[in-house]
This record gives structure tokens, sequence and C-alpha cells, in this order.
């Protein structure tokens, strides 16, 4: 029997009795980070790293049962053992190992290889099944260095101020927000964020991670934002009189995007791998079988036997950074 299952709640262990990132109230969920594809509310009780248990309260509510675990602490449930290793994805955002009789599956939740300054990075994990996402499981997919995007976020701030324009920029309010806002040279201008995004940085700067100051201007023409992409064409816009907006994420990389969305620049960030680093990490995880999640997952599961290993397809509700174009603003 395997040691994972999917079941109508979501992937199940059946020997420790818990599932992990459930679509549905379940009575013990383990959470490998806070997306709200991966978090919902109703649980009895759930298990997470501490920064991932700040995030779920803000989200969720603070009557929630948590049980904070630190990243390696081992812990035993049921007749297996897990421990909480860091994903590079979010704060907090985790891959779950899971052992039984000598038997290790790592559930990797979503997960980015490239240098983050707001999370912890992805520790590589030896297991005998690696359950990877696949969000951008595709060659055409491939980030360049974060340096070279924010140049460019920077070359065009200044333009749009030389414009008498504020520049805003569209973007996930939970990690891709903050990584943007950390990378930013605030002496360019001021930096002002949306409500939904200034919550997520409170958590994060009171779990330590350095940001940016930010509030409000009496000149948005030098003013750089930071909101929800539910924000684009509301009331709330208004304020900043004539705009340029930009959209951050990994769809970016595809010609039309930008259009699609409206915006006038598209900016190529995503906190996802992209294909070299779902490589890298599969081949460093030495798995001998691979499930695959979400995403581009047939040209993956092609691309893992070809290569001579057990790969197959798990059907699950998570959907990546998809929502970023979707949008859920939290």
């Amino acid at each position: 029997m395997p040691l994972l299952s999917v079941d109508a709640s979501g992937l199940y262990c059946e020997h420790g009795g818990f599932h992990i990132d459930p679509w549905l109230a379940v009575p013990k969920a383990l959470i490998t980070h806070a997306h709200s594809d991966h978090a919902t509310a109703g649980s009895a009780h759930y298990l997470c790293t501490s920064g991932t248990g700040r995030l779920l309260r803000e989200r969720l509510g603070n009557d929630l049962s948590i049980q904070g675990a630190e990243y390696a602490e081992v812990l035993r449930i049921g007749d297996v053992s897990i421990s909480f290793h860091p994903a590079g994805h979010v704060l907090g955002s985790a891959q779950i190992r899971i052992e039984y009789k000598g038997e290790a599956w790592v559930v990797s939740g979503d997960y980015k290889l490239a240098p983050d300054v707001t999370c912890s990075a992805f520790e590589p994990l030896r297991c005998h099944t690696f359950v990877t996402e696949s969000t951008f499981g595709l060659p055409i997919y491939r980030w360049p260095p974060q340096s070279q995007v924010m140049a460019s976020v920077h070359d065009w701030w200044r333009a749009n101020q030389q414009a008498g324009k504020c520049s805003v920029i569209f973007g996930y309010p939970l990690g891709k927000s903050q990584r943007v806002l950390a990378g930013l040279d605030t002496g360019i201008g001021p930096v002002f964020c949306h409500g939904a995004v200034e919550k997520m940085n409170r958590v994060y700067r009171e779990s330590g991670v350095a940001l940016p100051e930010t509030g409000q201007t009496n000149d948005w023409t030098r003013a750089l934002v930071l909101a929800p992409p539910s924000a684009q064409g509301s009331a709330w816009m208004k304020r900043f009189g004539v705009v340029s907006t930009a959209f951050v994420s990994g769809w970016m990389r595809i010609r039309g995007t930008r259009r699609r969305k409206s915006v006038d620049r598209g900016f190529v960030l995503s906190d996802h791998a992209d294909w070299p680093e779902l490589q890298r990490a599969i081949d460093e995880s030495g798995a001998e079988s691979v499930l695959v999640t979400h995403g581009y997952r047939a040209p993956m599961v092609r691309w893992l036997e070809e290569r001579g290993l057990r790969a197959g397809m798990l059907e699950t509700r998570f959907e990546g950074e998809r929502d970023e174009i979707e949008d859920t603003a939290e």
C-alpha cells in the first residue's frame, strides 16, 4: 500500500491518520504553506511550521488549533515519522518528509530553488518517492536572475516618474509582493501597499524578515504601489491619478499574457521552480518514483519516464501560480 493516496479530502496517509494540504475540512491537516489552494479553513487541527502558522492565523482566524514545528524537527504521528524542511516558496513553506518502516516519501508542496531573502532556501531531500509540483513544467519556462528583473523594475519606475505617472505592480499578496518589496531600491521613491499586501507584510516583519518601510505619500507620481490583481480597475486605484501598470508572475514569460491582463509591463518573477529547477530538485531527491500533482503534469511524466523513472500523476486541486492570473486577493 502506498504511503499516500488521494481521497475525497486530499492527500491522505492511512498509517498516520492525517491529510496533507487537504481541500476539505479534516481531523488532522499537515500544511506545506499558507496559500489558499493548500491551506483551507475548517480542519480540527493543523500541523505546520511556525511561519506558516502565523500566516494561517492571519488568513483564517486566531481560533485555529495549530501545532508549530521547527524545520527538521522529527515528530511521530501514528506509525510514521514526519518532518518539515524548507521549500523556498514563501515564508514558512515546507516540504514534508514521511517515513514508514524505512520507506521515505517527500511531499514538496510548491517550491523554488532561486535565492529569496524573504524565506528559507530549498533543501534537497533524499527519498524513495518524491511528490512534485509542475506548475511550470515545460522547457519554455526558464527564469532570468532576480537581479535582472529588479533592475528592469527600477528602470520602469524611473521612466514613469519622468512621465508623471504612478507605478502600480500587481502580484500575489502573499509571497510575491514581499519578494518584490524586499528587492526594491527605495531611494528611487516611496512605496505604498494595498491592505491585502500590508497585512502579509506585517506577518513577515513579525517573523524577522526585513522589509522596506511602506506608507502614504503626497506625490503619487514618484511612488511605486504593490497591489493584488483584484485591485485592477477598482475604485481604490483612482487615488493614484495617471498610472502605469505592471504584472509580476512566471506567466509573463509567455507572450500575450500581459496583453490579456491589460497592463503596460510584465515582469517574469515566480515563486515556483522553472523547468531546469524542477529537473534539479527531482535529480537531487534520488527518488526512484515521482508523482506529479499539478501544472504541466503530462509533459513532466513523459520526461521522467524517458529517463527511466517510475512516474505518475496525482489528481489534486492545487493550482500553483495560476491563481495569480485568475486572481485571489485573499
